[in-house]
């Protein structure tokens, strides 16, 4: 990952809907979740849904499929992957540190 893409990427999960819709995404696993089902989980007009969704899928992060007349949702785990492995790889590179343990998060 260049460092472009990680900064548009970033920059996306830098909105507080963006990161709450790309959360319940990751969540949902590989089956992802209607466009429907996913406005009922946040409660925010269709319109700005997919405002916010436009946004995550320009950067990779959201990939849609359809069935018949379904928009389903998916979070990208490679992309995620990267971006995360992105951020870590160079960690203490010119210095020591201790082993870094991230939190469970609920």
């Amino acid at each position: 990952m260049n460092l472009d893409d990680a900064a548009a990427r970033l920059e996306a999960l830098g909105n507080p809907t963006r990161l709450r819709i790309y959360r319940i995404l990751v969540r949902a696993g590989a089956e992802g979740l209607s466009v429907g089902r996913l406005q009922a989980k946040i409660d925010i007009a269709a319109s700005t849904l997919s405002h916010h969704l436009k946004s995550l899928v320009v950067v990779g992060l959201v990939t849609q499929t359809r069935g018949g007349t379904t928009l389903v949702c998916h979070a990208n785990y490679d992309i995620m992957r990267d971006l995360l492995g992105y951020m870590v790889e160079e960690c203490c590179a010119e210095g020591s540190c201790a082993p870094i343990e991230l939190p469970k998060v609920a």
